[in-house]
């Protein structure tokens, strides 16, 4: 990333906004760093160690505009959404998001800054052949928030080409890590088997747990986040590990994480419409900015149980 002066992260409170506003913090000491969030689904603690500004701002109102215009950002990230996906009022889901994301990119062409903005996996629906997904394969969301990611993308392409501002899409596919404890039900598979089996029960999955998951540290995901302003165009990256790890694989690294040995309960999906298979294609991104995830599933769940037992800091070094 080229030295920027002035940062703006907007859900910079939340699981991914908080990690990433901690390692640029960390990247770019001299840098001035501005969180906004509107603590919807984000938590203080995680921005403990941050020594920015953090303003409460909910960026689908004109009030971003005062706050976000006086700070003059050279680079925004963005990654305020509603991010519960069960989530069932359309119009709330349509205006939070999108209304949200076109208010930043109106900000961005006021200042002339380059933008970074979560997209996620998604918007590809329920895919049937097990190959890994390519950023320009066909759409199909299943929901009113991939629904929001896949119109938020059309007007990423749309607006950049017609005011030649850069806007780069990360799509994300499934973070897990440590800053996700707040949002209860809808964190990670991985931290939700974790706390089952931290309380001695029995990790409970739909049968036969060999449903599979791009899963990828959320330091992985930070990293190729900020790479991303560096794309040479406006575009949208897939960001996952490029590899399909079944529940069962995570159960057997959480119970060699923890010194357990907790039997599986297999249990009927309840779900007519239940996806069964992830795997993000990163040949894209790895082309064009040589990103390359640092952390396999054993290593990232081994780093995220020692933290949450307690036995590493986190943020590292901190």
């Amino acid at each position: 990333m080229d030295r920027y002066e002035r940062i703006l992260i907007t859900g910079g409170a939340g699981f991914i906004g908080s990690n990433l506003a901690l390692q640029l913090q960390e990247m770019y000491p001299d840098a001035k760093i501005m969180v906004l969030d509107d603590f919807s689904s984000a938590n203080f603690k995680n921005l403990k160690k941050f020594k920015g500004e953090v303003l409460a701002c909910d960026v689908s109102t004109d009030e971003v505009f005062f706050k976000a215009e006086e700070f003059q950002p050279e680079l925004i990230f963005h990654l305020a959404s509603i991010t519960d996906t069960t989530v069932q009022d359309q119009e709330l889901m349509m205006r939070k998001n999108v209304d949200g994301f076109k208010n930043i990119l109106d900000i961005a062409l006021e200042v002339s800054a380059t933008v970074v903005y979560a997209s996620s996996a998604s918007v590809y629906g329920i895919v049937k052949e097990h190959i890994p997904l390519k950023e320009d394969r066909e759409k199909s969301p299943e929901n009113v928030y991939a629904f929001s990611k896949y119109i938020m993308d059309n007007i990423a392409e749309d607006f950049s080409q017609s005011t030649g501002i850069k806007v780069v899409g990360v799509r994300y596919f499934n973070v897990y890590g440590p800053g996700e404890a707040h949002k209860g039900k809808f964190a990670s598979m991985i931290y939700q088997l974790y706390k089952q089996m931290k309380e001695g029960k029995n990790p409970r999955v739909f049968k036969w747990g060999e449903q599979k998951r791009d899963f990828i540290y959320v330091k992985d995901a930070v990293e190729a986040t900020i790479l991303s302003a560096k794309a040479p165009k406006s575009t949208v990256y897939n960001v996952g590990s490029g590899e399909a790890r079944s529940f069962n694989d995570v159960i057997k690294i959480l119970n060699e994480s923890l010194g357990t040995n907790l039997e599986t309960e297999y249990f009927d999906c309840p779900y007519d419409f239940y996806q069964e298979y992830t795997q993000a294609d990163m040949t894209k991104i790895k082309n064009e900015l040589g990103f390359l995830p640092k952390y396999s599933l054993e290593r990232g769940i081994k780093e995220y149980v020692d933290i949450l037992e307690g036995r590493i800091q986190y943020p590292i070094g901190s």
